[in-house]
């Protein structure tokens, strides 16, 4: 997915990248999968970001799961009350803009 002029660059970018970096390097759990779902929900249909959308592809490619399965996941998560929480003290608690 190569970049074209009308791309933008999302404002969460650069955090994003060091998640999804983090995320390509170690092994998935239930926190991996919610923010792996996160991710996929922030930038679908996002017009940038195309390396991180790759990425985002790739993990669950890597995980072997399909994005329905992923959400299945996670809905699980969210009923047993393991819901997403943000990864540090000065994050919003739902960024998912």
């Amino acid at each position: 997915m190569a970049a074209t002029p009308q791309d933008q660059k999302h404002p969460q970018e650069t955090s994003d990248r060091q998640a999804v970096n983090h995320l390509l390097r170690e092994p998935p759990t239930p926190q991996s999968w919610l923010e792996l779902a996160r991710l996929r929900i922030r930038y679908q249909n996002f017009p940038g970001a195309r390396d991180i959308q790759r990425d985002l592809d790739l993990l669950l490619q890597q995980w072997q799961l399909t994005e329905e399965e992923l959400f299945e996941k996670t809905r699980q998560l969210y009923a047993k009350g393991q819901g997403y929480q943000p990864r540090s003290q000065g994050e919003e608690l739902q960024d998912w803009s």
